[in-house]
Protein backbone atom coordinates (compact mmCIF):
# COMPACT_ATOMS: atom_id res chain seq x y z
CA UNK A 1 0.00 0.00 0.00
CA UNK A 2 1.04 3.57 -0.54
CA UNK A 3 2.61 5.55 2.29
CA UNK A 4 0.40 8.54 1.52
CA UNK A 5 -2.24 8.54 4.28
CA UNK A 6 -4.82 10.23 2.06
CA UNK A 7 -4.79 7.85 -0.86
CA UNK A 8 -5.06 4.15 -1.53
CA UNK A 9 -3.10 2.25 -4.11
CA UNK A 10 -5.31 1.88 -7.18
CA UNK A 11 -6.20 -1.70 -7.86
CA UNK A 12 -4.27 -2.92 -10.89
CA UNK A 13 -7.15 -4.14 -12.99
CA UNK A 14 -8.34 -4.06 -16.57
CA UNK A 15 -11.90 -3.73 -15.30
CA UNK A 16 -13.13 -0.15 -15.81
CA UNK A 17 -14.31 0.26 -12.19
CA UNK A 18 -11.48 0.33 -9.64
CA UNK A 19 -11.81 0.29 -5.86
CA UNK A 20 -9.30 -0.17 -3.09
CA UNK A 21 -8.86 0.78 0.56
CA UNK A 22 -5.61 1.46 2.38
CA UNK A 23 -5.21 -0.89 5.35
CA UNK A 24 -5.17 0.80 8.75
CA UNK A 25 -2.96 -0.74 11.42
CA UNK A 26 -4.78 0.47 14.54
CA UNK A 27 -8.46 1.29 15.08
CA UNK A 28 -10.40 3.23 17.68
CA UNK A 29 -12.57 1.11 19.97
CA UNK A 30 -14.82 4.08 20.81
CA UNK A 31 -15.77 4.62 17.15
CA UNK A 32 -17.34 1.17 17.08
CA UNK A 33 -20.24 2.59 19.07
CA UNK A 34 -20.71 6.04 17.54
CA UNK A 35 -19.69 6.00 13.88
CA UNK A 36 -23.26 5.38 12.66
CA UNK A 37 -24.47 8.43 14.55
CA UNK A 38 -21.59 10.56 13.28
CA UNK A 39 -22.39 9.55 9.70
CA UNK A 40 -26.00 10.85 9.79
CA UNK A 41 -25.17 14.13 7.99
CA UNK A 42 -23.64 12.09 5.17
CA UNK A 43 -26.75 9.89 5.01
CA UNK A 44 -28.94 12.93 4.45
CA UNK A 45 -26.76 14.37 1.70
CA UNK A 46 -26.27 11.02 -0.03
CA UNK A 47 -29.99 10.35 0.05
CA UNK A 48 -30.57 13.57 -1.87
CA UNK A 49 -27.69 12.87 -4.25
CA UNK A 50 -29.00 9.34 -4.78
CA UNK A 51 -32.30 10.76 -5.99
CA UNK A 52 -30.42 12.95 -8.45
CA UNK A 53 -28.35 9.95 -9.60
CA UNK A 54 -31.56 8.01 -10.29
CA UNK A 55 -32.84 10.81 -12.51
CA UNK A 56 -29.50 10.97 -14.32
CA UNK A 57 -29.56 7.20 -14.90
CA UNK A 58 -33.04 7.54 -16.41
CA UNK A 59 -31.74 10.25 -18.75
CA UNK A 60 -28.63 8.20 -19.57
CA UNK A 61 -30.84 5.22 -20.45
CA UNK A 62 -32.39 7.12 -23.35
CA UNK A 63 -29.15 8.88 -24.27
CA UNK A 64 -27.46 5.49 -24.75
CA UNK A 65 -30.41 4.13 -26.73
CA UNK A 66 -30.33 7.05 -29.16
CA UNK A 67 -26.67 8.07 -29.23
CA UNK A 68 -24.71 5.08 -27.81
CA UNK A 69 -23.11 7.52 -25.36
CA UNK A 70 -23.47 8.31 -21.67
CA UNK A 71 -23.22 12.14 -21.54
CA UNK A 72 -19.77 12.82 -20.06
CA UNK A 73 -20.83 15.47 -17.58
CA UNK A 74 -23.61 13.28 -16.22
CA UNK A 75 -21.27 10.27 -16.07
CA UNK A 76 -18.70 12.19 -14.02
CA UNK A 77 -21.42 13.46 -11.69
CA UNK A 78 -22.68 9.94 -10.95
CA UNK A 79 -19.13 8.58 -10.50
CA UNK A 80 -18.46 11.35 -7.99
CA UNK A 81 -21.59 10.41 -6.04
CA UNK A 82 -20.45 6.78 -5.99
CA UNK A 83 -17.01 7.86 -4.73
CA UNK A 84 -18.59 9.84 -1.89
CA UNK A 85 -20.75 6.82 -1.04
CA UNK A 86 -17.68 4.54 -1.15
CA UNK A 87 -15.89 6.85 1.30
CA UNK A 88 -18.80 6.74 3.72
CA UNK A 89 -19.21 2.97 3.35
CA UNK A 90 -15.53 2.43 4.13
CA UNK A 91 -16.01 4.50 7.30
CA UNK A 92 -19.21 2.71 8.32
CA UNK A 93 -17.70 -0.68 7.51
CA UNK A 94 -14.79 0.02 9.90
CA UNK A 95 -12.29 -0.17 7.05
CA UNK A 96 -11.11 3.34 7.94
CA UNK A 97 -11.44 5.45 11.11
CA UNK A 98 -10.98 8.88 9.53
CA UNK A 99 -14.22 10.82 9.21
CA UNK A 100 -15.06 11.05 5.50
CA UNK A 101 -14.94 14.50 3.93
CA UNK A 102 -18.05 16.24 2.64
CA UNK A 103 -16.56 15.97 -0.81
CA UNK A 104 -16.50 13.64 -3.79
CA UNK A 105 -13.06 14.68 -5.01
CA UNK A 106 -10.53 11.90 -5.50
CA UNK A 107 -7.58 11.84 -3.10
CA UNK A 108 -9.45 13.32 -0.14
CA UNK A 109 -9.84 9.99 1.66
CA UNK A 110 -7.61 6.89 1.80
CA UNK A 111 -9.64 4.88 -0.69
CA UNK A 112 -9.61 4.61 -4.47
CA UNK A 113 -12.77 4.74 -6.51
CA UNK A 114 -12.34 5.40 -10.22
CA UNK A 115 -14.38 4.65 -13.31
CA UNK A 116 -13.19 4.78 -16.92
CA UNK A 117 -15.48 6.75 -19.20
CA UNK A 118 -16.79 4.57 -22.06
CA UNK A 119 -16.57 6.50 -25.32
CA UNK A 120 -19.17 4.24 -26.95
CA UNK A 121 -21.75 1.96 -25.36
CA UNK A 122 -23.92 -0.86 -26.69
CA UNK A 123 -27.14 0.79 -27.81
CA UNK A 124 -29.59 -1.82 -26.53
CA UNK A 125 -27.64 -3.05 -23.49
CA UNK A 126 -29.71 -0.92 -21.06
CA UNK A 127 -32.71 -3.06 -22.00
CA UNK A 128 -31.20 -6.36 -20.85
CA UNK A 129 -28.31 -5.67 -18.49
CA UNK A 130 -30.43 -6.25 -15.41
CA UNK A 131 -31.31 -9.73 -16.69
CA UNK A 132 -27.70 -10.69 -17.41
CA UNK A 133 -26.70 -9.47 -13.96
CA UNK A 134 -29.03 -11.84 -12.08
CA UNK A 135 -26.61 -14.83 -11.84
CA UNK A 136 -23.84 -12.48 -10.70
CA UNK A 137 -26.12 -10.88 -8.11
CA UNK A 138 -27.12 -14.29 -6.71
CA UNK A 139 -23.50 -15.38 -6.24
CA UNK A 140 -22.57 -11.96 -4.84
CA UNK A 141 -25.40 -12.23 -2.32
CA UNK A 142 -23.94 -15.49 -0.97
CA UNK A 143 -20.54 -13.87 -0.53
CA UNK A 144 -22.19 -10.85 1.08
CA UNK A 145 -23.70 -13.10 3.76
CA UNK A 146 -20.25 -14.44 4.57
CA UNK A 147 -18.95 -10.85 4.60
CA UNK A 148 -21.56 -9.84 7.19
CA UNK A 149 -20.52 -12.69 9.49
CA UNK A 150 -16.85 -11.77 9.13
CA UNK A 151 -17.66 -8.09 9.69
CA UNK A 152 -19.16 -9.04 13.07
CA UNK A 153 -16.01 -11.02 13.89
CA UNK A 154 -13.92 -7.98 12.94
CA UNK A 155 -16.06 -5.74 15.18
CA UNK A 156 -15.20 -7.86 18.20
CA UNK A 157 -11.55 -8.14 17.12
CA UNK A 158 -11.28 -4.34 17.06
CA UNK A 159 -13.11 -4.08 20.38
CA UNK A 160 -10.65 -6.39 22.12
CA UNK A 161 -7.41 -5.77 20.20
CA UNK A 162 -7.81 -2.45 18.39
CA UNK A 163 -6.88 -4.16 15.13
CA UNK A 164 -8.83 -5.25 12.04
CA UNK A 165 -7.68 -8.77 11.06
CA UNK A 166 -5.91 -8.33 7.73
CA UNK A 167 -7.40 -11.45 6.10
CA UNK A 168 -10.94 -10.35 6.95
CA UNK A 169 -10.17 -6.82 5.80
CA UNK A 170 -8.96 -8.06 2.41
CA UNK A 171 -12.05 -10.24 1.98
CA UNK A 172 -14.43 -7.39 2.83
CA UNK A 173 -12.68 -5.05 0.40
CA UNK A 174 -13.04 -7.69 -2.33
CA UNK A 175 -16.76 -8.09 -1.64
CA UNK A 176 -17.19 -4.32 -1.60
CA UNK A 177 -15.31 -4.05 -4.91
CA UNK A 178 -17.52 -6.74 -6.41
CA UNK A 179 -20.65 -4.89 -5.29
CA UNK A 180 -19.45 -1.60 -6.73
CA UNK A 181 -18.73 -3.25 -10.08
CA UNK A 182 -22.17 -4.83 -10.15
CA UNK A 183 -23.76 -1.53 -9.26
CA UNK A 184 -21.87 0.27 -12.00
CA UNK A 185 -22.87 -2.37 -14.56
CA UNK A 186 -26.57 -2.35 -13.68
CA UNK A 187 -26.70 1.44 -13.50
CA UNK A 188 -25.16 1.82 -16.96
CA UNK A 189 -21.70 3.17 -16.10
CA UNK A 190 -20.04 0.32 -17.97
CA UNK A 191 -20.91 -2.38 -20.50
CA UNK A 192 -18.16 -4.67 -19.21
CA UNK A 193 -19.70 -7.62 -17.39
CA UNK A 194 -18.30 -7.84 -13.83
CA UNK A 195 -16.31 -10.96 -12.95
CA UNK A 196 -17.70 -13.37 -10.38
CA UNK A 197 -15.23 -12.16 -7.76
CA UNK A 198 -13.89 -8.98 -6.23
CA UNK A 199 -10.27 -9.48 -7.17
CA UNK A 200 -8.27 -6.40 -8.18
Amino acid sequence: MTSDPMSATPAMSSYPIRFDVQYQENHSRLLLFVRWILAIPHFLILYALGSVASIITFIAFFAILFTKKYPRGLFDFVVNIHRWQANVNAYLGMLRDEYPPFSWDAGQYPITYEADYPETMARFAPLYKWLLAIPNIVVFFLFAIVAIVLWVVAWFAILFTGKFPKGIFDFLVKVHRWGLRLNAYVYLLTDTYPPFNGNP
